[in-house]
């Protein structure tokens, strides 16, 4: 099954993961604050660029981020722009970057305000698992929005484990 999704944040781990999901079929929309960066991933992929995070999620099933850290995180998802404003209710928004537990409880309690459900779901196996599509992924968040989302990031995880709530 296809979806339509959302890809923000195109670094080392990103842009491979969102080109795992561009082979699997997945109709993808990219955002990196760096334009120069998702032009060139859609010059190589079929996929579609946003000027912001909140285009990049509007009307997406699942919204997927991986940027720096909290504060990097908080601007792309509830900053001006940002991509939780624009999500559809029933949207599932995964936060693979690697950021404190406060961050995920706060979007956590920030997306069950606008029904949707946050994932947070760090990942282990560094440039080469993004690469190989052979990441793990140890996730927070509610058990439908688990199942959500491991549906589509398995084209990039050879593993994920649910490991209870934000």
């Amino acid at each position: 099954m296809t979806h339509c999704v959302a890809f923000i944040g195109l670094g080392v781990m990103g842009f491979p993961m969102a080109g795992h999901l561009v082979n699997a079929g997945h109709r993808v929309r990219v955002f990196n604050r760096t334009a120069t960066v998702a032009e060139r991933f859609c010059a190589e992929h079929e996929a579609e660029q946003a000027a912001a995070p909140a285009e990049a999620a509007q009307g997406c099933d699942v919204v997927f981020l991986c940027v720096g850290n909290d504060d990097s995180v908080r601007e792309v998802v509830m900053g001006q722009d940002g991509a939780l404003g624009a999500m559809r209710r029933d949207a599932v928004l995964v936060d693979h970057t690697t950021a404190s537990a406060t961050l995920a409880r706060e979007l956590a309690e920030a997306g069950q305000k606008v029904g949707v459900e946050v994932i947070d779901a760090p990942v282990s196996g560094g440039e080469v698992g993004a690469q190989n599509g052979a990441l793990s992924i140890m996730a927070g968040g509610s058990e439908v929005g688990f199942r959500r989302a491991a549906a589509v990031w398995e084209c990039y995880a050879k593993q994920a484990t649910h490991i209870g709530p934000a």
